[in-house]
């Protein structure tokens, strides 16, 4: 898709450079032939449209001539029959190309770079470049604006050597979610036995520390600095309130068997293997939460990632885990009891 024609699309023309990046993630391109209806009147689809290239008819039905808008017009570069339901069904009139976007991915995506800009200008001498970097970070994709005001003002720069420790396996319950801000850190637990496994590494916008501030347990593992660097850290109370809340999605039950049959989704039991053999949901696949960093990059962004465990706890951590890599993770309410149903159990 060309790229360089999404700024001339309101309101596209307003994003930042860096949101105009994100949207381009965001678009997908549709072909027209003569006379293919891209909408029908009276849809009430979730889709804007923009038109790249040809002319595109909207018809009211009502016997009134057709509008017709021309890509590049004035008319062009505004949304095509924005309203739902359609007012107009539209057809292609010539080869056209158009390009879509999932309306509520884009909203959220325009209030946030207002939101940002607004921050920005508010503490433009307090780094405004990693409040930039922050909203890279695909789990603060679904932090609401309200939020971003007071994350930016209550993370707070650590600065940290190659070679400390910034949290160690066994501590009590931290007070802080950190995010990496600057250098390189290593993620490791020690066994039974004290052999070291080391579970992920970690870069510039990434996070650690919100197992134990979502269980209330001990640190379940030690984070290494591999370089000097810059981390940012944030109070638990800040860290429920401001960034677990919005970004630890609950689907029901029965929505979570809609989306289950529907193929556009996983279950992913975060148990033990142990646990798992002795009992699991029909069509669940295994992935212990101690393993879910290492594997979590195998898992795919399209699909929605739904979490469960015995409980409601292992999951929650699960989900803000995935969430943080940018994937659709959500938490089955009530946990694995609550999607038992007769013949779905497989006994060990």
């Amino acid at each position: 898709m060309d790229s360089a024609r999404l700024p001339g699309f309101i309101p596209l023309n307003n994003l930042s450079a860096e949101a105009r990046e994100q949207a381009l993630g965001l678009a997908r391109e549709v072909c027209l032939s003569v006379g293919q209806a891209l909408f029908q009147r009276g849809d009430c689809d979730s889709q804007r449209y923009y038109l790249l290239e040809g002319h595109i008819a909207l018809d009211a039905g009502d016997g009134t001539p057709p509008l017709l808008i021309r890509a590049g017009s004035e008319a062009g570069h505004h949304p095509l029959a924005r309203l739902k339901p359609r007012r107009y069904s539209a057809i292609a009139q010539a080869a056209c190309r158009v390009v879509a976007f999932d309306e509520a991915l884009l909203d959220a995506l325009i209030t946030r770079d207002q939101a940002t800009a607004y921050e920005v200008q508010e503490f433009e001498g307090n780094d405004p470049y990693w409040m930039f970097d922050l909203l890279r970070n695909p789990a603060f994709a679904r932090v609401p604006p309200a939020n971003l005001h007071a994350l930016f003002q209550r993370f707070h720069p650590i600065p940290v050597k190659a070679g400390q420790e910034v949290i160690r396996q066994g501590d009590p319950v931290g007070e802080h979610y950190y995010l990496i801000r600057e250098g390189q850190a290593r993620v490791s637990r020690r066994n039974e036995l004290g052999q070291e496994l080391v579970l992920a590494k970690l870069g510039p916008g990434e996070g650690f520390g919100e197992e134990a501030l979502i269980s209330h347990n001990a640190r379940n593992a030690t984070v290494t600095m591999l370089s000097d660097g810059l981390v940012m850290g944030l109070s638990s109370e800040d860290f429920d309130t401001l960034l677990k809340e919005p970004l630890v999605r609950r689907v029901s039950p029965a929505d979570a068997v809609s989306l289950l049959h529907s193929g556009h989704a996983d279950l992913i039991d975060v148990r033990l293997a142990d646990e798992f053999k002795q009992g699991n949901i029909k069509g669940s696949y295994n992935i212990p939460l101690c393993l879910l960093r290492l594997k979590a990059c195998a898992l795919e962004k399209r699909r929605v990632h739904i979490l469960i465990c015995e409980t409601e706890r292992r999951s929650s951590i699960a989900a803000f885990i995935l969430t943080q890599r940018g994937l659709d993770a959500r938490l089955l309410e009530g946990g694995l009891n609550a999607l038992k149903q007769d013949g779905d159990k497989n006994a060990a």
